[in-house]
């Protein structure tokens, strides 16, 4: 008891070997090159701001479905459970255990009969955490839990991003498949004028095979748009975590292009830090590899055990538990390797070299993550003023060829200015259902390098 004593006092009184973790603050720019600095609205659920009940719900089953968040689930418990592992070294160790054993003496022995020991009893050890080995692993755990909860918060940011940018693709190739149609109705009506005027003799067979030919340019890229818009329904059926073909059905019918404001604003640098789970990650990675320095480090020094068992033996299995029949015991013992060939040493230079690589890691995260946003930032400017140009290209198209296909029909322009403005139009509405999802994609891109999808907005340290 003395002893036990002496090590509880000791073992509070002694600090934990190794290094103190404290959070690295990495140097950040005040503000964005491009951008608002307010912080955007409600960037948990930013998708919401689509106004799409179509998006919603896709969105809603697949953080309900996903196997990638199951499997980011299943890391995290399996951290709660390694962490509580490590805080049982805290507590002593007791085992129970009942044996019989039977003897038969040798024949020569004057003494010799045959005998059964029954013993039952109870043993318990304990190593005491002078220098702090146990505390330092349970910290490196809590910092592991921090991680793999980061990383669950990761997995589920990039979810919601690849499913709302499956989906924008998915209706953009529904889109522009329906501008395909559109024009191919209208190139089979110029194909019917020209053969009209064919007959009436004011048009030639070259005029009726090149309304011919361009209608059936259109139609040849008609095939691709549908292989797209059936790998965007595949997809998507896989990040809700069901087989593909589900949604077939649900989403045949095309539907406009989810809509959002002008802008996002993007906060300052610093929010980064708080914002993107992956750097939470990377931070409380490099948070678990210090303590893991003190872990290894606490090898080096002595350690204190002490033992103890309690228990009955008696030659008659009724006599357990009688007077004169208990055993007991207690022990201690203090043990420090002497010479290892420099073991110890090096496992301690190990782990500093680990530590070296989280905190550089932590650091080329972080710049990544600024890079990231600024690309980001730059995209989404750049998409909308594309989005503008490509607006005011699709119009000037429209009202070209509604002239040109006049003036063929009043006999004051040939039919090849008819064909090329058609050409023309295709290509423009085309380009600008293109630039539409692009500038939608840009700010599903900037949202996710914003963190944005994250339910919890401060990192853990």
């Amino acid at each position: 008891m003395l002893l036990l004593a002496l090590a509880l006092a000791g073992c509070g009184a002694l600090p934990a070997v190794g290094p103190d973790y404290r959070a690295p603050a990495p140097e950040l720019p005040d503000r964005w090159s491009t951008g608002k600095t307010a912080a955007p609205d409600d960037p948990a659920s930013w998708w919401r701001r689509f106004g799409d009940p179509d998006l919603d719900r896709l969105v809603d089953r697949a953080l309900a479905g996903n196997l990638d968040l199951e499997l980011a689930a299943a890391r995290l418990r399996q951290a709660r459970a390694a962490r509580s592992q490590a805080s049982g070294a805290y507590f002593p160790t007791i085992a129970g255990g009942v044996s019989a054993s039977r003897t038969h003496g040798a024949s020569s022995l004057q003494s010799s009969s045959d005998r059964t020991l029954y013993d039952a009893g109870f043993d318990a050890s304990w190593e005491i955490d002078l220098f702090g080995g146990t505390r330092r692993a349970v910290e490196a755990a809590d910092a592991d839990l921090d991680a793999r909860r980061a990383d669950a918060e990761a997995a589920r940011v990039s979810l919601v991003a690849e499913v709302v940018q499956n989906y924008i693709d998915l209706r953009s190739d529904q889109q522009r498949l329906a501008i395909a149609r559109a024009n191919l109705a209208t190139q089979d009506e110029t194909l019917q004028i020209v053969e009209w005027r064919e007959r009436a003799g004011l048009a030639n067979r070259s005029e009726v095979e090149q309304a011919r030919t361009n209608r059936e340019q259109t139609r040849a890229g008609m095939p691709d748009l549908e292989t797209a818009i059936a790998g965007a329904l595949n997809r998507l059926d896989v990040l809700l975590g069901q087989p593909p073909g589900t949604l077939r059905d649900e989403l045949a019918a095309a539907r406009p292009l989810p809509a959002v404001g002008p802008e996002v604003a993007a906060g300052i640098p610093a929010d980064v830090l708080r914002r993107r789970p992956d750097l939470v990650a990377a931070e409380r990675t490099l948070a678990a590899e210090t303590a893991r320095v003190g872990q290894v480090m606490a090898q080096r020094f002595p350690a204190l055990s002490l033992s103890a068992a309690f228990g009955w033996q008696a030659y008659r299995l009724g006599d357990l538990g009688a007077a004169g029949s208990g055993t007991r015991s207690l022990a201690g013992s203090l043990a420090a390797t002497l010479f290892d060939g420099g073991r110890l040493r090096a496992a301690v230079a190990v782990q500093d070299a680990v530590q070296e690589q989280a905190l550089i890691s932590y650091r080329n995260s972080v710049l990544t993550a600024l890079e990231e946003v600024e690309n980001a930032l730059a995209d989404h400017a750049a998409a909308r003023e594309r989005l503008a140009a490509r607006q005011a290209a699709a119009d000037a198209a429209r009202e070209a060829a509604r002239l040109s296909r006049r003036m063929y029909e009043s006999g004051l322009a040939d039919f090849q200015k008819v064909l090329d403005t058609e050409r023309t139009r295709l290509s423009a509405e085309d380009s600008l259902a293109l630039a539409e999802a692009s500038r939608l994609a840009s700010v599903v891109k900037l949202y996710k390098a914003l963190g944005g999808g994250w339910t919890s907005t401060e990192n853990p340290s």
